[in-house]
């Protein structure tokens, strides 16, 4: 079983919304940074957006800023990823990661996933 489980993936029309959530699974990470990747089919994977442990600290890929926002629930252990005015560009399978080199970033070294979950925009 893998640590992290995402949800709330789906289908949306272009300039709709969607929150991702992401939760630990038998352990827990509240020390930890997080982040969300994405992979479009025949695409390598990318950063999306990453959140330092202590949620003080965020960081956003260009193609994401200003849409996207990425936040923690530290007593609940889960990491969300709001998505505003969706493209059909953002159309991948989203991934949750955690890492714990806690000040996070796009390139912290993220060594536990979970499993992704599929996001499709309409246009």
């Amino acid at each position: 079983q893998l640590p992290l489980v995402e949800s709330g993936g789906g289908l949306v029309q272009a300039g709709g919304s969607l929150r991702l959530s992401c939760a630990s699974s038998g352990r827990t990470f509240s020390n930890y940074a997080w982040a969300w990747f994405r992979q479009a089919p025949g695409n390598e994977r990318e950063f999306s957006a990453a959140i330092s442990w202590s949620g003080a600290n965020t960081y956003y890929a260009d193609s994401v800023k200003g849409r996207f926002t990425i936040s923690r629930d530290s007593a609940k252990d889960t990491v969300y990823l709001q998505m505003n005015s969706l493209k059909p560009e953002d159309t991948a399978v989203y991934y949750c990661a955690a890492s714990p080199w806690g000040s996070g970033g796009p390139t912290t070294k993220y060594t536990y996933w979970g499993q992704g979950t599929q996001v499709t925009v309409s246009s």
